[in-house]
């Protein structure tokens, strides 16, 4: 086992304009499992790649534990790494499949043929190690470019979108499996998707970038609860978290669309005036007849049952669209709450839980 360090990581791609991951600073401990997460294009399996050596570390430096492996060739840096489309040799069978790089680094065919078996009972795979790909699902192939990465014994686990080509259902079951088999193995761990929710339920930490730089890292419910950013209160969460454009006027209150929502007395202290709230739907509640709050109105109910989440436009948008599109606010109510489509509600927040942003750079206020 071992850490992880990137030191100010940075690749450009040639004939680029700028960097694809720029001054890239993350440190992963022994055994962690860290899930680098953003949208398209952010970064991350560049990030990833270069951990493993397919890319190049244009500056800084990249660390498993004693070692400074910039330079090292891929082969020498003790990874497995999982692809996403899983990678595998369509003439071989699974158990030859899983033992191939062991066949290529000299393993004997008895160690080899254990730790494929050994492999094999983790990854509930035993019954299938003698057929080829093409007759596998496509769970049991990821779970066979699993297989052929835990036979090798790794320092470290890469990881890039294992579970993107499988369907929702199977999803869910298996990044729970991914999960319980880190945790029973050990072993450093970094995994890149796209899927917040899927990096909200599966890493020890979750790193968010965007634009190639890392924005924040923490652990999920450090994110959800106290994102440094807009771009980091907009993206973790599902659904998203409300951001609404408002004035701060006077002591703890924001104005938004002219009626007044209650927040921080220290964020609004911070503030110059322009600020963007951040309220998450399960934050919101309905206000009580005598009560003030921010008037919407109801344009869908979706019942879950315990609960339900409310789709709903700010009274009056209709007649002030944003760029042709009506703004969206989402609350999360209790199932037995009788609200109908058209109907004109009052809502409002706990100050606690109102997130205050400053709007020109998008940090977030004190409080």
């Amino acid at each position: 086992m071992a850490t992880v360090r990137f030191e100010h990581a940075e690749h450009v791609y040639p004939g680029a304009k700028s960097a694809a991951v720029s001054d890239f600073d993350l440190s992963i401990e022994d055994g962690e499992f860290v899930v680098l997460v953003g949208p398209s294009g952010c970064g991350k399996s560049t990030s990833l790649r270069m951990l493993a050596g397919l890319e190049e570390c244009t500056a800084g430096a990249i660390w498993i534990g004693d070692q400074d492996v910039t330079n090292v060739a891929p082969k020498d840096r003790d990874i497995a790494m999982v692809f996403q489309n899983y990678a595998l040799y369509p003439h071989l069978s699974v158990a030859d499949n899983m033992a191939f790089a062991l066949k290529i680094a000299g393993v004997g065919k008895a160690d080899r043929r254990e730790r494929v078996v050994e492999a094999a009972k983790l990854l509930d795979l035993t019954d299938v190690l003698d057929r080829k790909p093409k007759a596998l699902s496509g769970g049991q192939r990821q779970r066979v470019a699993m297989g052929r990465a835990i036979v090798r014994q790794p320092q470290v686990f890469l990881m890039d979108e294992p579970l993107s080509n499988l369907d929702a259902k199977l999803r869910v079951s298996t990044r729970t499996q991914i999960a319980a088999l880190q945790q029973r193995l050990g072993i450093t761990t970094v995994y890149v998707t796209h899927d917040q929710v899927e990096a909200m339920t599966m890493g020890h930490r979750v790193a968010v970038m965007k634009d190639g730089l890392l924005q924040q890292v923490d652990t999920p419910l450090a994110l959800y609860d106290r994102p440094v950013n807009l771009f980091v209160a907009g993206f973790i969460g599902s659904p998203a978290m409300n951001l609404l454009s408002a004035k701060t006027a006077g002591d703890g209150i924001a104005v938004v669309d002219g009626f007044e929502l209650p927040i921080d007395r220290t964020a609004a202290a911070a503030s110059s005036g322009a600020v963007t709230l951040g309220i998450r739907p399960e934050a919101w509640r309905v206000a009580g007849p005598d009560e003030p709050g921010y008037p919407v109105q109801v344009v869908v109910v979706e019942e879950l049952g315990a609960d339900a989440y409310v789709y709903a436009t700010p009274a009056g948008a209709s007649e002030r669209p944003v760029g042709g599109v009506l703004p969206q606010i989402v609350a999360r109510v209790t199932g037995r709450q009788t609200l109908t489509r058209g109907q004109e509600v009052r809502l409002t927040a706990d100050p606690a839980a109102v997130h205050v942003f400053d709007t020109e750079s998008g940090a977030r206020l004190a409080g």
